[in-house]
């Protein structure tokens, strides 16, 4: 088989690293939240974090295996080393630290990504509305945000794949595309095994237990076993309230509390040399309690009427902890067929995800019971992508391939007021709404990389795709008082049926110069697309405001990066400039009647230019520094929706901050590695990052504060590599982070008072400790 499995290869200054036993005196504190990582090998092979900073990692942002420094594309990608010793549980323990990149949960729900790369992303929890950064785990595009930010283990690799990746990826990746590898059993035994319990200065005990298993079965398969689970006793408190309407037995309570496992088999067969079949099956179950939501004052200076905090506090007080119920089931087969045809691989990947969820959210925010949410929603996806990538007279690299997607979404949501008015018994007013949408989508692409001479490659690439979606939606509005559930008994009257298709060409033509045999310089133009589509949670009592269809929004980015190696580390610089028509935006707007309105339209052009800034850089032999930045500025150029809702779209629309669309971002780290003599060897890190405030809402009331995330750890390898044992701290400056601010109305119904915000916290500091044995 041709070598497409993911690897690490050492740098140049690896070798120079392994002399530890210089070092003496106590360990710097270090790492990046990018890089820091030891491996853990024998006592003879011993290396450090330091020189695993300086290590590549394999990628496969253009579907064939290569070293990250040689791909013409901004990629900050993370090996099993780093993924490990930075404690990644899931992709928001990586949501702020890279440039230009925030990866958070909006928290509406468990899992709910809104990911959002060079100011392009989302904030919605509203399933069926397509990602601008595309989810790819095991080479299976996820056809939903929700549901997709997963507690995890075992990974191979993550790539966060920086600007539109639509001619190799298809569409929705306008903004870039995240690739999750699993690992594969190795060529001899191995076996795993791990426990971990954090603590913050609130809530319950966080404690976790995994282990992987694997190895050769007979000489032409092998196989894998990997489990997760995580009890999470919750880690906020819920207050007291001033007028004391919160219930006595949930003062106090641990809010937040989550339950999850997972498991996952994996067989490689391998019946000949030159073809290899890969089988993958996930389960995971997660239960748990409903968002943990705070409610402050709103941008319009209106507070909370029952009980508000600042919003730079951990402090909450709802009168229902609610609850999530979630289940997925997934199967992936990779097939790689070697053929003597241009020394090429034919890939062929199938999967299938199943996903079942249901949630109970107080999305009022406050001691007593104004808006409390039930969902439900199933899903079911197939996809299949044929592909072929070979090498042509030592000067033609070729990538071609067709792609079929499906996916079946069902969905409901019912809104429950006025429980207050009830003594809460029940609500006084219910409103049920949510329907189906069928999506078939099918992709033909290719990619040419042409090396004109030995210092220039030309790229030109196409992708065309044809996308269909068919939608049956229940308004909120015309079910008051009527219950009904489009998932559970599929009784609810449709008001809206309708089905539309769209087509798109995403073409790309690039360029890479190697100045040296250690830099090139690469520039690029590319088009991307965001399907465009229906909106499942029409809730506008104005006719006019119809779920869609809503139009696809296009990006035409234009790129010019350079990347180095040199003997004492690693630079890379980028310069983007990206075009956007037909903005998609989900407008959040605060409603009397319902609660909130989401409404989804084609709202503006933009224009997002940019820069961004990374470099590893060994200080000495065993202490390296790593930094970066990000700098944004996002702006609109046309606006066609009344934005501020003023009543008019003039330039105070265009004048608005984009939504997650933060200016700066930056990182700063060190990790250093001291031999302890016979005793093993210590690996301390320390990383600190900031991310601008940025824009929530499109009318910029809503907001995401500033992020100042610092991170500590300290890895004891022992001296026969079997053990480690670790302390890390997260977030040790307690920064406040909200998933979202949605802005929540003055009154309900004109009868209660509300105001304030639903804004679903992060977690604060934490501390944890970790046990590890590799066999």
């Amino acid at each position: 088989m041709h070598n497409n499995t993911l690897a690490i290869r050492k740098h140049p200054l690896s070798a120079a690293l392994t002399g530890l036993g210089r070092s003496a005196g106590v360990a710097l504190l270090g790492g990046a939240v990018t890089f820091g990582s030891i491996a853990v090998q024998a006592q003879e092979e011993r290396r450090g974090g330091s020189a695993a900073l300086l290590e590549e990692v394999v990628v496969t942002a253009r579907k064939r295996a290569e070293e990250s420094q040689d791909v013409p594309v901004a990629i900050s990608a993370y090996g099993a080393d780093q993924i490990e010793a930075l404690k990644v549980r899931d992709l928001t323990n990586l949501s702020v630290g890279m440039p230009n990149v925030a990866l958070d949960d909006v928290g509406t729900s468990r899992g709910a990504a809104n990911f959002s790369i060079r100011g392009l992303g989302i904030n919605s929890s509203i399933p069926g509305i397509d990602p601008t950064v595309g989810l790819i785990v095991d080479g299976v595009y996820q056809g939903m945000t929700v549901g997709t930010v997963f507690d995890t283990f075992d990974l191979e690799s993550i790539e966060v794949l920086r600007g539109p990746q639509g001619t190799l990826f298809g569409r929705n990746v306008t903004g870039g595309a995240i690739l999750m590898n699993t690992k594969k059993p190795g060529d001899e035994f191995e076996l795993t095994l791990r426990a971990a319990a954090d603590q913050g200065d609130e809530g319950g005990l966080n404690s976790y237990l995994m282990g992987s298993v694997g190895g050769p079965v007979t000489d032409w398969m092998a196989a894998k076993f990997t489990a997760y689970y995580n009890d999470d006793q919750g880690w906020l408190e819920n207050r007291r309230d001033v007028g004391g309407f919160l219930p006595e037995n949930l003062v106090g309570k641990d809010l937040g509390a989550i339950e999850q496992t997972m498991f996952r088999p994996v067989v490689v067969i391998t019946p000949s040399d030159r073809v290899e079949l890969t089988l993958r099956y996930e389960y995971s179950e997660v239960e748990g309690d409903g968002p943990v939501s705070q409610c402050h004052t709103n941008g319009s200076g209106v507070p909370c009427a029952f009980q508000g905090y600042d919003r730079e506090d951990f402090k909450v007080s709802i009168d229902e902890p609610g609850f999530q119920e979630g289940e997925t089931n997934s199967f992936t087969a990779q097939l790689d067929w070697d053929v003597d045809f241009g020394d090429g691989t034919i890939t062929n990947i199938f999967g299938w995800r199943d996903y079942d969820s249901s949630s109970l959210g107080d999305i009022d925010a406050q001691p007593v019971w104004l808006f409390h949410a039930p969902a439900w929603l199933q899903t079911e996806q197939y996809s299949n992508e044929l592909r072929y990538n070979g090498l042509f007279n030592n000067d033609f690299n070729v990538t071609a391939g067709v792609y079929y997607f499906n996916n079946d979404i069902t969905y409901h949501e019912r809104r429950e007021f006025g429980g207050i008015a009830t003594g809460g018994a029940g609500p006084f007013l219910q409103a049920d709404g949510g329907g189906t949408l069928d999506v078939e989508s099918w992709t033909v692409f290719g990619q040419v990389d042409y090396d004109l001479n030995s210092s220039l490659t030309l790229t030109a690439g196409i992708n065309y795709s044809e996308e269909d979606k068919e939608a049956r939606i229940v308004s909120l509005i015309d079910n008051v008082n009527s219950p009904c559930n489009v998932v559970v008994n599929n009784d609810c009257p449709f008001d809206f049926e309708d089905e539309d298709s769209w087509d798109a060409f995403s073409p790309k033509l690039g360029f890479t110069w190697h100045t040296s045999d250690s830099s090139r310089i690469y520039g690029s133009w590319s088009r991307g697309f965001r399907s465009g589509g229906y909106n499942l949670r029409n809730t506008s009592a104005d006719p006019n405001d119809i779920p869609g269809p809503f139009d696809q929004e296009q990006v035409d980015s234009f790129e010019v990066g350079y990347k180095s190696e040199f003997s004492r580390g690693k630079l890379n610089a980028a310069v983007f400039y990206n075009q956007v028509d037909d903005m998609q935006r989900e407008i959040n707007l605060p409603s009397q009647g319902v609660g909130v309105v989401q409404l989804i339209r084609n709202t503006a052009e933009a224009t997002l230019f940019g820069v961004e800034v990374d470099g590893t850089f060994a200080l000495t032999d065993n202490l390296v520094a790593q930094a970066s930045i990000g700098w944004l500025d996002a702006e609109y150029d046309d606006v066609s929706f009344d934005l501020n809702g003023d009543g008019v779209v003039d330039g105070a629309d265009e004048s608005l901050d984009l939504p997650r669309a933060a200016e700066l971002t930056y990182s700063l780290g060190l990790n250093h590695d001291m031999d302890i003599g016979d005793l093993g060897y210590l690996s301390s890190r320390i990383n600190y990052a900031y991310r601008d405030e940025s824009a929530y809402t499109d009318n910029n009331l809503g907001t995401i504060d500033e992020q100042d995330i610092l991170d500590i750890g300290f890895d004891f390898y022992t001296a026969n590599g079997h053990w480690v044992f670790s302390l890390y701290g997260r977030n040790l400056l307690d920064t406040v982070k909200q998933g979202g601010d949605t802005q929540l109305p003055d009154s309900l119904g004109g009868l209660l008072p509300w105001g304030g915000s639903f804004s679903p916290l992060s977690k604060g500091t934490r501390y944890g400790i970790e046990v590890t044995y590799n066999l």
